[in-house]
């Protein structure tokens, strides 16, 4: 299972967030080395409602606290541009600022339920922006492989599934509620709370990212479902492409489209009427689906 093409193609924002969080955990974080760097940037009750410190605030948000987080939490994060691919860099950048302000919250109210001045009760990381990541991908990512390990049934999405437990897992109750906070605020996204779902940043901000990226095929607002092969055959009758190709699409191109939820012999279909134009292919299936 993959996120589709290799690399932040159509997935600025991404891109941006990766490459912010590992400079963060190299100077700010794990470069101090054992537990001194990881009490420095885990979040307190004394770092929110005492002396309510900005600066350890945002360093908290993308600083993890040792290597083995950093090593997974970038790998769920760049696995995860797929959803920016689905519904564009505006929505997608919502949705980080949104987790991260709903799981904010979440956390401080924890931190206010157990009042510890002199511990630190929740570690630092990307956590919001991940396991908010874990809704759509648990509901809207499709099982493409099925396979047997010495009489346990996998999935390809089961990879993503350990590497989200073993993060979850790394500072035992410190990790914990983070994730949790994100799965929280993941799910209000995905209930659209206060029409969230719909809501954009101003264009100077959208048209600044779009100047950062490739032509995407993920303008659109919502991220499309399974396409079953009948629709996708619709699709591909109802659209008149002006000269019919016999080009084989690529594995790479089919592979795209699966990863957004589309059936692989529909994506297939869609692929040879567009001429392997993954732009075109993607309104093709999603005119099926709107049917």
């Amino acid at each position: 299972m993959n996120g589709g093409p290799s690399g932040f193609n159509n997935a600025p924002v991404t891109r941006a967030f990766v490459i912010t969080s590992v400079l963060f955990t190299v100077f700010l974080g794990i470069r101090g080395g054992g537990g001194g760097s990881s009490s420095k940037l885990a979040l307190s009750y004394q770092d929110v409602f005492e002396k309510f410190r900005i600066w350890k605030l945002i360093k908290s948000s993308f600083a993890f606290s040792s290597t083995s987080e950093l090593l997974f939490g970038v790998y769920l994060l760049y696995y995860f541009r797929v959803f920016e691919r689905q519904i564009g860099s505006n929505k997608h950048s919502v949705f980080i600022l949104f987790s991260g302000f709903v799981s904010l919250i979440l956390q401080t109210i924890v931190l206010s339920l157990f009042k510890d001045s002199s511990a630190n009760l929740l570690t630092s990381g990307p956590y919001a922006l991940i396991f908010a990541s874990f809704v759509p991908f648990c509901l809207d990512i499709p099982v493409s492989k099925r396979f047997n390990v010495f009489g346990l049934h996998f999935s390809d999405k089961s990879f993503i599934y350990l590497a989200g437990v073993q993060l979850l897992l790394s500072s035992w109750k410190r990790s914990m509620l983070p994730g949790i906070c994100g799965i929280i605020a993941g799910s209000l996204y995905r209930l659209n709370i206060f029409g969230i779902r719909k809501a954009k940043l101003p264009g100077i901000i959208a048209s600044f990212f779009s100047r950062m990226s490739l032509p995407s095929s993920s303008s659109h607002s919502q991220a499309p479902r399974r396409t079953s092969p009948s629709l996708g055959r619709q699709a591909v009758r109802s659209y008149q492409a002006p000269i019919p190709s016999s080009i084989e699409p690529s594995e790479e191109a089919i592979a795209t489209l699966v990863s957004m939820g589309f059936d692989q012999n529909a994506a297939r279909q869609a692929l040879v009427h567009a001429r392997n134009d993954v732009n075109a292919a993607t309104n093709i299936l999603l005119e099926a689906h709107s049917h």
